[in-house]
């Protein structure tokens, strides 16, 4: 997919104190994207991701979204730009105390100046978008794992956001959950036109929904490829991209 640069990561590095876990990295998301970070366990996947979302600074480098240099801007530009972002966490991570319909409106009722009738109805909407109709007033102890992530992801699409990141949405799902998720993500880039970003060492999910991606290697703390997963299992010669794309099982 070739839209316009929406995401610029220039001569990044990643780490905590004096340790460096990544270096200058260097890639480009685009809108409409579904972009796969990837990487062994311990390559620093999370991390980037905090740094792109503005809850964790690099050692150096640049995230523009646009004009906008997100670690040079002032805190007022960065809260800002934060509401134009969605977040799905790991967990889910609903409030046990509310239920499913009060988590969604809770970011709505926090920075729009919307009537509770409005807010019940785009509430109802997020909640059909993502499956959950008719699940508004649950408690999150009272569904599955997965319909947990989708009310998660309808939370985090309440303000309707440019760019949706995940940090591994399949973690801790069935097989046939983690499906529909995918499915889900993909239905939402093409119904919506929302850029995706996700994190995740799931084979089957970066098959199914990527089209563009970066690889962060372990070994050498920076990255090694990017672009389309199936191209890079196609063309790649880098043996440790080779290896995390099939899983070592690869003959020859």
């Amino acid at each position: 997919m070739d839209g316009e640069p929406i995401i610029q990561v220039n001569h990044l590095d990643m780490g905590y104190g004096s340790f460096i876990l990544m270096r200058d990295l260097n890639f480009t998301v685009n809108r409409g994207d579904v972009f796969i970070i990837m990487g062994g366990s311990g390559c620093g996947k999370s991390t980037l991701l905090k740094i792109l979302v503005g809850l964790k600074e690099p050692v150096r480098g640049q995230v523009r979204y646009g004009d906008l240099s997100l670690w040079d801007a002032d805190p007022v530009e960065r809260e800002e730009f934060m509401r134009r972002i969605g977040i799905l966490y790991q967990q889910g991570a609903l409030w046990s105390s509310l239920t499913l319909a009060e988590n969604v409106a809770l970011p709505i009722q926090l920075y729009t100046k919307m009537s509770a009738a409005q807010i019940r109805e785009l509430v109802s909407l997020k909640m059909a978008l993502v499956g959950l109709a008719g699940f508004e007033e649950f408690y999150p102890s009272e569904i599955s794992g997965g319909m947990r992530k989708r009310a998660g992801l309808a939370r985090a699409m309440a303000l309707d956001p440019d760019i949706l990141f995940f940090d591994e949405p399949s973690a801790g799902l069935d097989p046939v959950s983690a499906k529909l998720l995918d499915d889900l993500i993909l239905e939402l880039r093409e119904s919506l036109g929302t850029t995706i970003v996700v994190v995740t060492h799931e084979l089957a999910s970066i098959f199914a929904i990527a089209n563009n991606s970066v690889y962060l290697d372990v070994e050498t703390r920076t990255m090694t490829a990017s672009g389309d997963p199936k191209k890079l299992l196609a063309e790649s010669k880098d043996p440790n991209v080779r290896k995390f794309l099939t899983r070592g099982k690869e003959k020859g």
